[in-house]
């Protein structure tokens, strides 16, 4: 076909579609995955924007060779025009812009297009299968919460991609238009990724989940390969040696795509290259032809080896799985391992789904499995804050409030106030009978289910009991009691054919109190009295130990001091009957053992150390200096009667003498005779002792 401005302009329009169809496609995956929540949604939606960059490239390329014909047709045109032939414009490649810009377009704009969408692919496919890897390894699967639209929209949107990808290589068998064959390669990579988003939910409702699980490895992995193929060509175009006027062939342009989107050109190729190498055109061989003509019959077992294989199951280890036969079931619990069954649709396997809840509170698949703990909260949600676990601790998620009573306790048949608290209270539980669990309801309820159930018979609990016993009890005790209470209400559910209940089929492993406070806005006011508390308590503590410091400066110990108390109280006891029974037969007893009594406090006391024993002591010498003091006032004044009786005079004028030497001591006199007429008295008043004489006692005058 003739490269003229017509099949140029076609393709620049197949292109504009082809962009279109792949802008769409890419909206549509990556709304899909952002509704559905779809991990391999949003990796398979930047696989087919970078699909975009592909039919761009094409476009921005074919329009330019539209553009270089108009520019060449109006240069033939001037060409041949009369007196045209002395044109200083002739044959000057210069004067003609549109096929300088085509050719930096195949030299610059092409190569640099494929590079970037390379470093896409390498960049994007690498980091979401190491993100992919690691959800896989903790079980955190970011599977599609609508496997019915991934199955729908996967089979629509691949029919639609591979009519376009097949009309689109058949163009390409056309040489002008070769280059639409990387666009057509993008289109069946649109194909590709819709259909295995179909495949694998498909797979997934009808059988194991597997291929769910790992497409989002899978995807990456794909568009880390077609990467790296998108350098190789980028490499090999470099030394790819090229005929005159031919256009040179795309980076992107995916051999691996291709294949999918032009299979016939594979088979050929595989063929002529065999050929080449046998020497012999092996596709008018006898095996060739076999194959070619009984290729249905071999598809046909294929697929009925295929539907055989799915009488094989493999439970994995940390799964319990039931088989139903056309949604009954006839084995209630499989054990993990290889087991055989009927070929779907006749036989199915059903592992129980294991849900759990994001931070905004919505449903995810975490797995598939009834094996290992499950996980429930009956009350609050712990604290956000892990370092420090506060009444004022904001929690995650609305707080559980629980009623109890103000007082009371369970002994209370009377009306009582009653208080409001938070009770953190997880509930772990493993799942015992498959069958019996699966009838508590559809995936997402069962657990919801039984934490309403769980959380009914803890708000009877809690109406029973008081606010002394959630806060401050033994939560041990109060936890076994309502694990019992709980697991009892769980093995009642479930009513059989014959009226009696087949339970739960799950056993409680743990359930305990975690923690308990009041309400946040009123926890300061809360701890009002339980500060008052421990202040009382802390004064309490220091007076008793104020008490033992004074009781030991008393009386030398604590012990000794409460001791000498109890005796005295018991002399005060002794007393007092001692005064009620005078004049009866036991006054006589009772006044011995208060005379005893007395000894024996009087002993103690001597006994006693510290500032009591000390004062004893004191008074005790002083009582003794007095009584010798006494004495020997006595015993003087017997001697001197004795000498008074004997001589009265002598003993009177010795007194008297006594008395005037003591009158006169400290007087200073003066002896004349008596012949002296008149005394003349010359007094020396000048001070003589001015300063201090250190040599000269105090006392002395």
């Amino acid at each position: 076909m003739r490269a003229d401005l017509q099949n140029f302009k076609y393709a620049a329009s197949v292109s504009l579609r082809g962009l279109g169809f792949q802008i769409f496609s890419g909206a549509v995956m990556l709304v899909y995955a952002a509704l559905a929540r779809d991990g391999a949604g949003y990796i398979l939606s930047a696989f087919l924007g970078v699909g975009v960059l592909a039919w761009l490239t094409l476009f921005v390329v074919y329009d330019q060779h539209r553009r270089e014909r108009i520019e060449a047709m109006e240069a033939e045109a001037l060409a041949s025009a009369p007196g045209a032939g002395g044109s200083v414009f002739e044959g000057q490649e210069e004067f003609r812009p549109a096929a300088k810009r085509l050719a930096a377009l195949y030299k610059v704009f092409v190569p640099a297009a494929s590079v970037l969408m390379g470093l896409i692919l390498l960049g994007v496919g690498a980091w979401q299968g190491f993100k992919a890897y690691e959800a896989e390894q903790v079980f955190k699967y970011a599977v599609s919460t609508k496997p019915g639209w991934a199955l729908g929209l996967g089979a629509a949107m691949a029919v639609l991609g591979f009519i376009g990808a097949r009309y689109v290589a058949g163009l390409s068998k056309v040489a002008v238009w070769a280059n639409l064959r990387g666009g057509a390669a993008w289109t069946i990579g649109s194909t590709l990724a819709w259909g295995s988003l179909a495949l694998a939910h498909m797979i997934d409702y009808v059988g194991t989940d597997t291929f769910v699980k790992h497409l989002a490895i899978t995807a990456s992995g794909f568009m880390v390969l077609i990467g790296l193929e998108t350098f190789v060509n980028f490499v090999l175009a470099v030394y790819r040696p090229r005929r005159a006027g031919e256009s040179p062939r795309p980076a992107f342009d995916s051999n691996v795509l291709a294949l999918f989107a032009t299979p016939d050109r594979v088979i050929k190729s595989v063929g002529g290259a065999i050929s080449y190498q046998l020497g012999f055109d092996v596709t008018k061989g006898w095996l060739w032809q076999l194959l070619s003509r009984r290729m249905p019959l071999l598809l046909g077992v294929g697929f009925l080896v295929l539907w055989l294989l799915t009488s094989i199951v493999t439970v994995e280890p940390h799964q319990r799985a039931m088989i139903l036969r056309w949604g009954r079931p006839v084995q209630s619990d499989v054990a993990p391992g290889l087991h055989f069954k009927a070929p779907w649709p006749i036989d199915t396997v059903y592992v129980p789904e294991y849900y759990t809840k994001d931070d905004k509170g919505r449903l995810r698949l975490q797995d598939r499995t009834v094996t290992g703990l499950r996980r429930v909260e009956l009350g609050t949600n712990p604290p956000a804050n892990k370092d420090a676990v506060l009444w004022t601790n904001d929690h995650i998620g609305e707080e559980v409030w629980q009623y109890v009573r103000i007082g009371g306790g369970k002994e209370s048949r009377g009306l009582t106030d009653v208080a409001v608290v938070s009770v953190e209270m997880p509930m772990q539980f493993t799942v015992t009978n498959v069958e019996v669990f699966d009838r508590l309801g559809p995936p997402e309820q069962r657990e919801v289910y039984l934490r309403a159930v769980a959380r009914r018979e803890v708000t009877r609990f809690f109406q029973t009991s008081s606010l002394d016993e959630v806060l401050g009890g033994d939560r041990a005790e109060v936890s076994a009691a309502i694990r019992d209470r709980v697991q009892k209400a769980l093995d009642g559910l479930n009513p059989g054919p014959d009226g009696k209940p087949l339970g739960a089929g799950v056993k409680i492993e743990f359930l305990a109190i975690s923690g308990s406070h009041p309400p946040k806005d009123i926890a300061n006011a809360f701890e009002g009295p339980v500060q008052a508390s421990q202040r009382r308590e802390a004064r309490v503590s220091s007076a008793e130990t104020e008490a033992a410091v004074k009781l030991t400066q008393v009386a030398g110990s604590s012990e000794f001091a409460r001791a000498l108390v109890a005796e005295i109280a018991r002399h005060d006891e002794l007393r007092n009957q001692a005064k009620a029974a005078q004049g009866t037969p036991q006054a006589a007893a009772l006044a011995t053992q208060l005379a005893e009594q007395e000894i024996k406090i009087t002993g103690m006391m001597g006994e006693a150390g510290g500032s009591a024993g000390a004062a004893i002591s004191t008074a005790r010498a002083a009582r003794w200096s007095t009584h010798m003091t006494a004495r020997r006032d006595a015993v003087r004044y017997a001697g001197q009667l004795a000498v008074f009786e004997a001589s009265p005079e002598v003993f009177m004028l010795s007194k008297y003498f006594e008395t005037l030497r003591g009158v006169m001591k400290d007087a200073r006199v003066y002896i004349v005779p008596d012949r002296v007429a008149t005394i003349r008295t010359d007094l020396d008043l000048t001070a003589k002792d001015t300063g201090m004489d250190i040599f000269r006692d105090k006392d002395t005058n």
